[in-house]
């Protein structure tokens, strides 16, 4: 018995997928409880989970071999990251490039990076318009995408960085596009080959890309060394296009993710002025602000598998061939893992209540890589935007949800009205 789900067609629960997101999971959890089956044209059927208990259950297949994170990520992703990714690869190859990408990314090593991080977000704040509504969202991406081509892909050549400021967002933008990512593989060559349509506009952004890229990664082999990400990978065995599919894995994982978490943080924490008069030099609490923000609104909504063998889960059996995993906005209400879920409590993470049920950065083996630097990135750049600015909402109403490519999303960007702080307001 599989577990109950939607009767509507799978074209009409995809279109309410792409519409209303949480609108349409959270009417499925209400009438069809905390498992569930969804079916999105194109595309095998999913059974998704809304508890910390059976969230786990779907991330042991990661050791039994039986979930596929890489393949259910694949046909989503490698138009994008290519195949020889950590987000796109399963089992040995997997495990490879996990184990390379390991060391330069612990938490260590990217404590290194904060000072610079620092620099970078003081540079792009001292641009903020002062005393009028903007979207705070679009200018996190700015920092962000600087600091993965600064410190990830470590170039400083200013003609390629100015080129690259202007191909990335859009070739993310187009790339994660919902009608690009749910694009049917068989689809995808025609549509690459077509004279015009969105398809064919990203692959030429990524064939844009790809040459700056694969031309800096020669390049730097001549000399390498360096400080940054790229410059330490060329220590090791990955070859040239392994390196180019990691790099654009991490800015594909590392730049909206993280440039959404943090507008989430301030349209929470703007609603919160008790939250926000201990921000932000209390570093204890502002590590737990951060990684409450991250269980309220998550910003990645899920963390498939594709079954390669039956899974018994929650009474049912889920047939191999189908994808299953976390509903992770709902797994983060579930009051058996998270008391009073609703509440924003940071305290909750300072008592070491934390556990296996956050997922934020998704579970398993397959916990993503890069987690210690988004949550580093978080901490430094709320530190430096309280430490410059004084942020109002112009209205205290909570922003929507929405899907942005493949984030959740504040709906109006996190609106904000910036002012320049005093010394007297510093003091």
């Amino acid at each position: 018995m599989i577990p109950p789900g939607p009767k509507m067609p799978a074209i009409a629960q995809t279109a309410w997928f792409m519409a209303d997101a949480p609108g349409a999971f959270e009417s499925y959890h209400r009438r069809y409880g905390p498992i569930f089956t969804v079916r999105n044209a194109g595309f095998p059927p999913e059974v998704f989970v809304t508890t910390a208990e059976l969230a786990e259950q779907v991330y042991r297949t990661d050791h039994s071999g039986h979930g596929r994170a890489g393949e259910a990520r694949r046909v989503f992703l490698q138009h994008l990251v290519g195949s020889q990714s950590v987000l796109t690869q399963d089992g040995d190859a997997w495990w490879r490039h996990r184990k390379t990408l390991n060391p330069p990314l612990r938490a260590r090593q990217v404590a290194g990076y904060e000072d610079d991080i620092a620099a970078i977000a003081a540079e792009k704040i001292a641009t903020w318009p002062l005393d009028r509504p903007f979207g705070l969202r679009d200018h996190f991406q700015e920092i962000t995408l600087e600091i993965i081509i600064r410190l990830i892909f470590g170039i400083t050549d200013a003609g390629r960085v100015q080129r690259l400021h202007v191909l990335l967002p859009e070739l993310i933008e187009v790339g994660g596009a919902m009608s690009v990512v749910m694009l049917p593989e068989r689809l995808r060559g025609p549509a690459g080959r077509a004279p015009f349509g969105r398809y064919r506009r990203f692959v030429r952004l990524r064939a844009e890309v790809d040459a700056i890229l694969l031309d800096e990664i020669r390049r730097r082999r001549t000399a390498p060394g360096g400080g940054d990400v790229l410059g330490r990978l060329l220590e090791t065995e990955l070859g040239d296009q392994e390196l180019r599919d990691e790099l654009l894995a991490m800015l594909f994982a590392g730049h909206e993710t993280t440039a959404t978490g943090l507008a989430w943080a301030f349209e929470r924490i703007l609603r919160m002025p008790g939250v926000l008069e201990r921000l932000p030099d209390d570093e204890p609490y502002l590590d737990a602000v951060v990684k409450e923000v991250l269980r309220v609104r998550p910003v990645v909504i899920e963390a498939p598998r594709l079954l390669d063998a039956p899974l018994r889960l929650g009474g049912y059996e889920i047939p191999a061939g189908w994808y299953a995993g976390p509903y992770i906005p709902l797994v983060h209400r579930d009051p058996a893992a998270f008391p009073a879920p609703g509440e924003f409590r940071p305290e909750r993470f300072l008592e070491g209540h934390q556990g296996k049920a956050w997922m934020p950065f998704g579970g398993g083996r397959r916990f993503c890589v890069g987690a210690q630097l988004a949550l580093l990135e978080m901490r430094v750049i709320i530190r430096e935007v309280l430490h410059r600015l004084e942020l109002t909402a112009p209205d205290q109403a909570p922003e929507a949800r929405r899907l942005k490519n493949v984030t959740l999303a504040p709906a109006k960007l996190t609106r904000v009205i910036a002012r320049a702080r005093t010394p007297a307001r510093t003091a």
